[in-house]
Formats: C-alpha cells, structure tokens, sequence
C-alpha cells in the first residue's frame, strides 16, 4: 500500500494531494505533460473569456476575447442531451412483463420527486464544457439523491479515478457547520473546537473565492484507508476499510507549516458515493476531453488575430500630420484647431497626414476563419448545427445528411453518457428501491391509456374471480346455495368500480404471490432490459420497418395467412421495431378475445397479399 493511502493522518494526507494536485504534472507520453488542475483552470478562463495571460497587454490595452468555445460547449450540451422520458425499463422475459412496470413506475415516481430532469440538464451541461463529470450519490432519511460535484471542489488522482481516495471541499458558515450535528452526524465538541479556533486564526486558503467571511474550509475525504484511522488500535493499521471523514485544519500561529487538525466525522462506509462519467474516455488521465479543451489552439490563435486585426484598426483610425515647420510643434488637430482657422506655416514646409490605412486586413481575417473551420472539424460540428443559414441553392436534403452525419460523433457520446446512467440505475437506484420496499404495502401508480388497458386485462379478470368466490363464501357461511358466477357480469361491475379511478391504479403483492415488494422485485436490475438513449435503434429504419408491417397486416387476406404473419414476426423482431415480449403479449391478447367471443372473426378464404401493387 502506497503512502497516500496509509497516512500518519487524513489531515497530512489532504495537505499532501492538495498540493501534489496543484503543482504536480502527469506525463502521459514523452511529449505530453498534463496538469489536471492547470487544464481546468484554462477551461474555466476560456468559458468566462477571461486570458490566462492577464486581460492587458503589455502597452496598458484591454485585449480582446473572441469567445467560441461557449458556441461549442452549447452545441455538444444539446447534441448529447438525454431526458427523463428516454429512460425506459423493457422485460427481456414474458414473465417478466409486470416486474418492469412495477420497476418503471417507481422510477418514474423517484425522479418525479427527485428533480432528476435537473439532474441530467446540470450532468450534461458539465460533461460537454468539460469531457468528464463527477457524480455523488447520497443515500439518506430523505432518499436517493444524486448531485454533480463542481471540478473546482473535487482533488483525485489525475490518471486513476476509481481506485484512489478523493476528497471534496466545502465552505458553511457557523450556522450551517452546527446544524449538521444533527443532520450529518458531526462531533459536536470537534465543531466547537474548530469554530473557537477559526475564531482566533484563520485556516489555510491560498486564494479566496470572494470577500465572504465566515465561511469555514472543509474536506469530505473518501477512500480505503488504515482502519487504524477509525479505532486508533495499532493492531488495524494493516487492515484496509472504505471509509469516510471530513475534517478541517487551522494554520498554528507563528509556525509554517504546522496544523492543528479537526476530525469531524470518521466512519466506514459501504461504498465509495463518486462516480466518474465521461461522453468519451482517454487513456492515461481521469478528465476526458471536452469541447472547451479541443479549441485551446484555436482559441488562441483566433484571440491573436482578432488583437492583430484590433490593433491595426486602431491605427488606421488615427489621423496623424506631419510638419517641419516648428509652430505647429505640440499642437493637435483635434484640441487646437478650430473649424475655421487658418493655417500658416513657412515656406518649403508644407503639412500633409501621413498613410497609415490599414495593409493587407483580408490576410489576418482568413487567417482567424481558417482556425476557427478546424475548431468546428475538431469538435465535430458543423455550421448548420451553429444555425448558420445555408448558403443560397442548397439542397435542403443535402443539409439534412450533413446534420445526419454531425451527429454520428454525438451519437456516440450520447450512448456512453446512456451506459454511465444505466449502470447508476443498476447499482445504486434499482437495489435502493428493493431495499426501501421491504413491505407489503399497496403501490400506486399513474397510467397511461395502453398501460391501463395492459393491466386491467390482467388484474380485472382475477378481482372479479376473487369478488365471486367471496360472495359464494358469504352465501355458504349464512346457509344459502352458492350461486353460479357470470365472469362477463363481474368484470363489467369490476370496471365500473375502477372508472372513478381514471388513470390511477393501486398494487399490492399479495394480489400476484405472498411475499413483499423486496421479494418480487429481487435480482430485478439484472433481470430487466435498461435502455436509455435508444442506440439500439435507428428510428427511421424502424419507421420504415412499421409503416411496410402495418401495410401487410392491414391486408384482408393478412389473418388467413400463417406464413405471412410468421414472415412479419420475424422482420418486427430481427429489426428490434417490436419486442418478442410486446409480439407475444399481442397475440395472446388476440387470441384471448377470439376464445373468449369477444370478437369472431369472419372466416375469408386465404388469398394472397398485395402490397404496392405486387403479389406478396
């Protein structure tokens, strides 16, 4: 074990990476050194047209920021933007149908309550300025939450994420430090200690963020540490436990170097609560490439001509004379002289403006498009996606395709940020709602207009069974004859009863099997088909697919024709348009009205199919 994970203290151990963070650089490759830290302070500049060079040059002038990383940062937010209605949940299983609609309506609830459409617009918005997001999970009294962690309060290893300790720096005020007694558990003497403390010093802050004062530094550290952390025994000093401590550190007076250090939670945890996400990975570092970081270059070569051209303009704006004649030594044209008056200067002394008009402007203005067409090649996006009108006589199908193929590399990125979010739905939603639902209570759950006709077909038919067996109970016990049951009759009364309901349905476990939520929704995350972005379709071809399908069953001679419809299943299944689970569940359906004389087909004579005017 490395000495950054066996520390003579986590206040020793934050000090250290905070400072191997800020100045330390990784070198990836021979000639690629990379500081995390210097990265995304130049990201933050960039976003903010801020120079990291200082807003003045050396003459005293404001230079000036053509800002176009912000354009391309928007373009890669909306390119890759993921909603809570692409979230679905599918049964790989037809078995598993009402497993996946229980497991899609809590989620549903959840992020109704938990603001996860925010959730996704904040992880987006960062993922595309930056490459990489850092996400916090926190389960609590109150829930599920998951939150974004700003890159400027988060220290990690800069080449390995996963495997190492980071840790998280928070600002409260006093106030907000002693509240969290109560509601994060923090040592009530350690807190007063550090505020009397904080009192009369001040902690360790290189830079402040702004003129507050009041605010207290803390650092959230988690990772796998000495367990003689926790207990103080020597005999756990070579036993490893994931755990988490905040503690905060105050400078001693008059000596450098010296801390005294405030530990105000130590406890183990299950698990590590940060995940890193990324739209697409790199090798040999922890932050991806975002869109800000691919236009460095361009950015600064495009700043340089844009100062260029500036500069030039300014000169050119000027109007300068020049004289021999001495009397006109230290005047000028605009404070001295007068609409009117009249000049006279010596003989052989004429005064005539000098050229100094702008040369060869076209140059310098090429020059900056030409970095900013590799900026937008480089990103991957393309002028249509900027709304840029295309150029007169274009082809709206030749604008369409290369918006089609622009967004071939978002797809991409979309896709990964879809496998990132399934696998937080996997290991940390769908196993919290299994815990949560260790009960028998009743679920209810909002419809839509398919989803109820889905489960009435199913619930409707076992209540009305059960309402007249209970009667025929009730006619036995009081000693009359059970009575014969009309299903038709108790199915409609059961309908009649659901109506007020309007689209609002109510669950319990007991009316599939006798056991809790818990234990009908056990291995459910592995169990169930998470599809997030849709990437295993391509709607225009399942489009395509559906509109040739409908054609064929509409035909009259369609019901007739076993190998028709045998052909049709297995496009619809081999294209992904229609799941086996939703085809079986279909013809199930179809032949449940049949033997039931919901509907008795008239019996045609098979014929052969027409479509677009050809036999089939």
């Amino acid at each position: 074990m490395s000495d950054t994970t066996k520390p003579d203290s986590i206040g020793s151990y934050v000090r250290k990476a905070q400072n191997d963070y800020v100045h330390g650089t990784t070198i990836i490759s021979k000639h690629v050194p990379f500081s995390q830290y210097e990265t995304l302070q130049k990201i933050d500049a960039y976003l903010n047209s801020r120079f990291t060079t200082g807003q003045f040059d050396s003459l005293g002038r404001e230079k000036p920021f053509f800002n176009i990383v912000t354009a391309a940062a928007n373009v890669w937010f909306r390119a890759t933007d993921i909603d809570r209605k692409n979230v679905k949940i599918r049964a790989t299983k037809q078995d598993d149908w009402f497993r996946s609609f229980i497991a899609t309506q809590l989620l549903q609830d959840w992020m109704r309550r938990e603001k996860f459409g925010q959730f996704l617009n904040e992880w987006g918005r960062v993922l595309a300025r930056y490459g990489s997001a850092v996400v916090k999970t926190v389960e609590n009294d109150t829930g599920l939450h998951f939150f974004v962690i700003p890159w400027n309060q988060i220290v990690c290893d800069v080449v390995d994420f996963d495997d190492n300790p980071k840790f998280e720096q928070i600002e409260l005020t006093e106030s907000q430090l002693r509240g969290r007694i109560a509601t994060h558990g923090y040592d009530e003497q350690q807190v007063e200690a550090l505020i009397e403390a904080k009192k009369a010093r001040e902690t360790l802050d290189r830079q402040k963020k702004d003129n507050r004062t009041g605010y207290i530094k803390l650092f959230e550290v988690h990772g796998s540490f000495s367990k003689e952390l926790l207990t103080d025994k020597e005999s756990d000093r070579n036993k490893f436990v994931q755990q988490i401590q905040v503690i905060s550190f105050v400078g001693k007076k008059g000596k450098a170097n010296e801390f005294d250090d405030f530990v105000l939670v130590r406890e183990e945890e299950k698990q590590d609560p940060y995940t890193i996400t990324h739209l697409i990975k790199e090798d040999g570092r922890t932050l991806a490439i975002g869109a800000v970081e691919h236009l460095f270059q361009a950015q600064w070569q495009i700043n340089h001509s844009t100062k260029s051209v500036r500069d030039t303009l300014d000169i050119a704006s000027k109007v300068v004379f020049q004289t021999a004649d001495a009397k006109f030594l230290g005047r000028n044209v605009l404070d001295n002289i007068e609409s009117g008056d009249i000049l006279i200067h010596a003989m052989n002394q004429p005064m005539t403006q000098l050229n100094n008009q702008s040369h060869d402007m076209t140059s310098e203005q090429n020059y900056a498009v030409s970095w900013k067409n590799a900026g937008n090649e480089i990103t991957g996006i393309s002028e249509a996606m900027l709304g840029a009108t295309p150029k007169s006589g274009t082809a709206w199908r030749q604008t369409e395709a290369v918006l089609q193929e622009s967004h071939s590399l978002f797809e991409i990125m979309t896709e990964n940020k879809g496998l990132h979010l399934e696998d937080l739905l996997r290991e940390r939603v769908l196993p919290y709602f299994r815990k949560k639902l260790n009960n028998k209570d009743e679920i209810a759950a909002v419809l839509e207009s398919h989803d109820i006709e889905k489960i009435d077909s199913v619930f409707v038919p076992n209540i009305a069974l059960k309402n007249a067996q209970r009667r025929n109970a009730e006619r036995v016990l009081n000693g009359e004859d059970a009575q014969e049951v009309d299903i038709e009759e108790e199915e409609m009364n059961v309908r009649k009863a659901l109506a007020p309901l309007g689209n609002q349905r109510f669950f319990k476990p007991s009316e599939i099997k006798p056991q809790t939520w818990a234990e009908y929704l056990k291995d459910l995350e592995w169990d169930l088909e998470i599809d997030i972005t849709g990437e295993s379709k391509n709607i225009q071809e399942v489009m395509t697919t559906l509109n040739t399908a409908l054609q064929v069953i509409a035909n009259p001679g369609y019901s007739q024709n076993k190998e028709a419809q045998m052909v049709v299943g297995r496009i619809l299944e081999m294209s992904s348009a229609i799941s086996p689970v939703e085809l079986a569940a279909a013809r199930a359906n179809n032949t449940a009205q049949v033997d039931g004389g919901a509907r008795q087909p008239q019996v045609q004579p098979q014929q052969p199919l027409v479509i677009n005017n050809q036999q089939v």
